[in-house]
């Protein structure tokens, strides 16, 4: 996770230096069938989130996300062809998933080359989120094993509007979700997250991080300059 978060602040600003270190870095962690753990096995003697498992095998979630920010680079690489092919299979035999995963895949089809197939893909899982009712359209209702109010919205799963996931939501939908966006802006002038602290400093790190993606997303829709 945090070399993908690396990846995703280095995008941004234009910065290619790193994207070959961190590709055989992922390979050089990845497991036989080449996706990537949950979490390493270095962390199991150090303080981390209840959520990141050491031993857990491969996740959906941390391999679809490492492959779609390589992608986003134009990388190739042998690895990132496995890791590729093992993350189509997952969509494609996907029946059920929680809002978490869903996300790293849409992220992951917004920037895998084929794009014929992405498309395909996409409208698979918008139709897998809304049947599961994996995505909070008002009602604030969380789903089990959740905290309150830990729903994933519209905007999460398309933060821009040439986002594949953009199509899952009609218009009227999704201007009511941005409002909704605007409307949670605290009197500091940041957001906050809906998700458990597991610990206090948490708290701090995630509201800028939140702060910042709800900022880019209300510019990317235009509803800020």
């Amino acid at each position: 996770m945090h070399t993908y978060t690396a990846l995703t602040l280095l995008r941004e600003v234009g910065d290619e230096s790193c994207v070959a270190g961190a590709v055989e870095f992922f390979a050089s962690v990845a497991n036989d069938d080449g996706g990537l753990p949950n979490c390493l096995e270095t962390a199991r003697e150090h303080p981390r989130a209840p959520w990141w498992q050491v031993g857990a095998g491969t996740d959906l979630l941390m391999t679809g996300l490492a492959a779609g920010v390589l992608h986003s680079f134009g990388v190739e690489h042998p690895w990132l062809d496995k890791a590729t092919a093992l993350v189509w299979d997952a969509i494609h035999s996907l029946e059920d998933s929680h809002p978490y995963e869903v996300n790293a895949c849409a992220r992951f089809l917004d920037h895998v080359p084929d794009r014929a197939r992405a498309e395909v893909a996409a409208k698979r899982l918008g139709e897998l989120v809304r049947d599961k009712g994996l995505v909070d359209l008002g009602d604030g209702e969380a789903p089990e094993g959740y905290a309150v109010g830990e729903t994933h919205k519209p905007h999460h799963y398309a933060p821009t509007p040439d986002s594949l996931a953009r199509r899952w939501f009609g218009d009227d939908e999704m201007a009511r979700d941005l409002d909704r966006l605007v409307a949670e802006q605290q009197e500091d002038g940041g957001w906050t997250f809906p998700w458990n602290a597991w610990t206090p400093v948490t708290t701090y790190e995630w509201r800028s991080i939140v702060t910042i993606e709800a900022l880019k997303t209300l510019k990317a829709y235009g509803r800020i300059s």
